[in-house]
């Protein structure tokens, strides 16, 4: 189980946390990649997914764009686990910095990966600072949108299966700029909460660390 940094009870009775871990080893029922339209899931999160989840994660990929096209902001894609621990992977396409109106693509590309996971009537999901990585969105001005991205999502669907969404981040500085956001929009004293044990994860260590960027 990951190490939970913050955690706040929404309005719509869910949880938000933030965590420090790795998503590829998250005992959760979806993670978020951070995509790029063509899910070709060459570097950063991506690759650490794909590869660690096996062949079929790419394969299916390959089979979504056939099929649909190109994922996007509005449209992200799912695929199956592979190896990983997780049931899903949806597969989100954040804006690039530089190409114009990041922060309204940012934000929807958080709603609608929240969307695609209450379509598939989970529980739980864990997504990334989408975006942070390679792609370039700063990281001061993404961590508050995707906060209220997600919290914004809770508002607009209160019937949604959802009932636990963490934020995970790899490195401490990216977590210490997280942290401060949460702080802003939460205050300085989060709601505590139980801790989270998903089922079969009692006495797991802490998820490993790395540097790997996150789209």
């Amino acid at each position: 189980m990951s190490p939970v940094f913050a955690e706040q009870r929404l309005t719509s009775g869910a949880t938000l946390a933030l965590v420090q871990g790795d998503l590829t080893t998250a005992r959760l029922d979806a993670i978020v990649n951070a995509a790029n339209a063509s899910l070709q899931h060459g570097g950063g999160l991506a690759a650490a997914i794909s590869q660690r989840g096996g062949p079929s994660i790419q394969q299916e990929s390959d089979a979504w764009v056939r099929r649909h096209g190109l994922a996007g902001h509005d449209r992200p894609a799912v695929t199956g686990a592979g190896r990983l621990p997780c049931r899903y992977i949806i597969h989100a396409v954040g804006p690039v910095w530089g190409a114009g109106d990041e922060d309204r693509k940012l934000g929807l590309a958080v709603r609608t990966a929240l969307e695609c996971a209450d379509s598939l009537q989970v529980t739980s999901v864990g997504l990334p600072a989408i975006s942070t990585g390679v792609f370039g969105f700063p990281k001061l001005r993404a961590a508050p949108i995707l906060l209220e991205a997600i919290v914004d999502f809770f508002a607009s669907h209160p019937a949604t299966s959802l009932q636990r969404v963490e934020v995970a981040l790899l490195d401490t500085p990216t977590l210490d700029v997280f942290q401060r956001a949460f702080a802003e929009r939460f205050g300085d004293h989060p709601s505590p909460l139980a801790p989270y044990h998903p089922e079969g994860s009692e006495g797991l260590p802490p998820s490993g660390r790395g540097g790997r960027g996150e789209g």
